[in-house]
C-alpha cells in the first residue's frame, strides 16, 4: 500500500509510526491537501456529468448555455487549482518513512538498539594505536596530501595501503558470487528519479552532491542503482530471489561536529563499498534479511574480528526500512565498535516507489516484490578495523590470512617500505 493510500485509509498507524520512529513529518499539510483535492474532483466530476447531460436533447436554451459557460469557467479554474495542489501533496508525501515492523525494538536514539550478539573485544599485548597513527608511520596512509588535494575529510591510500583496499573488496565480491549473487558493475552518477524510487531523495538531498546542470547526482551508496535497474518492469517471480552485489564509490556530505569522529578515516565525503540486494516474495523477506546479516558477520569472521550485532530500534532505523540491523566490528585502537555493515529490510517500500512488480507464475496476479539490502561491507571502517587489530608492537601490520591470496601472498606491511 503506497503511503498517500495508506493515510487515507489508516491516519492513525502513520501516525503511530512517526511517533515510533520520532520522526517529523508534514502529516498535517498532505490531509489538508488531500482532502482539498478529493472534494476539488468531486465537485468536477459532478461539473462534468452536468455538462454532458446539458448537451443532451435538442437545441439549449440561453440559460442552458449560460449555464454551461459557467460550468466550464469553474472546471477551467478547478483544474487550474489542482495541478500545484496535487504536486506539493505528492512531493510531501515522499517524506513519509516506511512503516515499522512490529518486532523492531521501540527506542530513541542508539543507547536503545538491541544487541544480539557481541564477542570478547580482542586485548592486545601492549598499547593499542589508533589506525591513523600505525598507517601513517608505515606510509600506507596519508591524510595530510588528502586534504591538499581535495579538501578535508579525504585521505591517500599508498602502496601496501591501496592493495590491501583493493584486495578486500575483490575477496568480498567473490565471497558474494560463489554464494550465488549477480555482480554488478553500475554508473557512478545517477538520476533524481532513480534517487526518488530509493527513497535516498527528496529526505537525504542535503547530504549527496549533486550536478545541477545535468540533474545528476553522485551516489551515496550502490543501492539506489540495484534498486533503479528493474524500475516499470514486471519481473518473473519464479526466478527469486534475484541476488545482486555492487562495488562501488560512495560519496555524502558529512555534516560533523566539532570533536567529534574528526581524527582518522571513520568519516569521510569519499569512500569504498560492497552493497548487496535482495528481491524476494514478502513471505521470504524476513528469512532473506537474517541471510544479508549472515553475510555481513562471514566477512569479519573469516577475518577474526571480533563481531557484535545489533537490531536497530524504531528511532534509528533507515528511512526505508522496516527492520533493520548494523554489524559492528571491534576496533582496539579507537576502543570501540565501529559499524560496517547495515543490513535493511524495505519490504514494498521502494519497489512500489519505483513501479517494481512481479507475478508468481505466468498469467498470476501482479504484486509489489520485497527489496532488501545490506553493505558487504563498508571499507574506510574495515581498514581501521584490520590496521588495528592486526597492529604489532614494531610498528607493522599483519595481513589477515583471508585475504593473503589478494595480494600477492603478502604477510605483513613493515615499517620503512612505503615510507616518503
Amino acid at each position: 500500500m503506497n503511503p498517500l493510500q495508506l493515510i487515507r485509509e489508516q491516519p492513525g498507524a502513520v501516525r503511530a509510526m512517526l511517533e515510533l520512529r520520532h520522526f517529523d513529518a508534514p502529516l498535517g499539510r498532505i490531509v489538508e491537501l488531500d482532502t482539498r483535492s478529493r472534494a476539488l474532483r468531486s465537485e468536477v466530476e459532478q461539473l462534468r456529468a452536468e455538462r454532458n447531460k446539458g448537451s443532451k436533447g435538442g437545441p439549449p436554451s440561453d440559460a442552458v448555455k449560460t449555464r454551461m459557460r459557467e460550468v466550464g469557467e469553474r472546471i477551467k479554474a478547478i483544474e487550474a487549482e489542482l495541478g500545484p495542489l496535487e504536486s506539493e501533496r505528492d512531493e510531501l508525501v515522499l517524506h513519509i518513512p516506511n512503516l515499522v515492523d512490529p518486532g523492531a525494538p521501540v527506542g530513541a536514539v542508539y543507547e536503545d538498539n538491541k544487541v544480539v550478539r557481541e564477542d570478547k573485544p580482542r586485548e592486545l599485548p601492549f598499547p593499542a594505536k589508533p589506525h591513523w597513527e600505525i598507517g601513517e608511520k608505515l606510509g600506507i596512509l596519508d591524510i595530510p596530501r588528502g586534504a591538499k588535494v581535495s579538501g578535508s575529510r579525504f585521505y591517500l591510500l599508498r602502496g601496501a595501503g591501496a592493495a590491501l583496499q583493493r584486495a578486500l573488496i575483490q575477496w568480498m565480491l567473490d565471497l558474494k558470487i560463489d554464494a550465488g549473487f549477480t555482480e554488478i558493475y553500475p554508473p557512478f552518477l545517477t538520476k533524481r528519479q532513480t534517487l526518488v524510487a530509493s527513497s535516498h531523495l527528496p529526505h537525504f538531498a542535503e547530504n549527496q552532491y549533486h550536478d545541477e546542470q545535468d540533474d545528476l547526482w553522485l551516489i551515496p551508496t550502490a543501492e539506489p542503482q540495484l534498486v533503479g535497474i528493474h524500475g516499470d518492469e514486471i519481473l518473473d517471480g519464479q526466478k527469486f530471489p534475484l541476488q545482486y552485489v555492487a562495488y562501488t564509490a560512495c560519496f555524502r556530505r558529512e555534516h560533523m561536529s566539532a570533536g567529534r569522529d574528526v581524527r582518522g578515516i571513520k568519516r569521510g565525503h569519499q569512500f569504498d563499498k560492497v552493497e548487496m540486494v535482495v528481491y524476494c516474495h514478502p513471505e521470504e523477506s524476513p528469512k532473506e534479511l537474517e541471510g544479508l546479516v549472515d553475510r555481513a558477520v562471514e566477512v569479519l569472521e573469516r577475518l577474526e574480528i571480533p563481531v557484535r550485532v545489533i537490531e536497530l530500534c524504531t528511532g534509528e532505523l533507515a528511512f526505508q526500512a522496516t527492520r533493520g540491523f548494523d554489524v559492528e566490528a571491534w576496533a582496539p585502537g579507537v576502543g570501540e565498535w565501529v559499524e560496517v555493515s547495515s543490513c535493511s529490510n524495505c519490504g514494498s517500500f521502494q519497489a512500489e516507489r519505483a513501479s517494481i512488480r512481479y507475478r508468481r507464475e505466468p498469467g498470476g496476479k501482479i504484486e509489489h516484490p520485497h527489496l532488501l539490502n545490506g553493505s558487504g561491507l563498508a571499507l574506510p571502517r574495515l581498514m581501521i578495523s584490520i590496521i588495528e587489530n592486526y597492529q604489532q608492537q614494531d610498528g607493522s601490520v599483519v595481513i589477515p590470512k583471508a585475504v593473503r591470496p589478494y595480494m600477492r601472498g603478502r604477510e605483513r606491511i613493515a615499517p620503512g617500505e612505503f615510507a616518503l
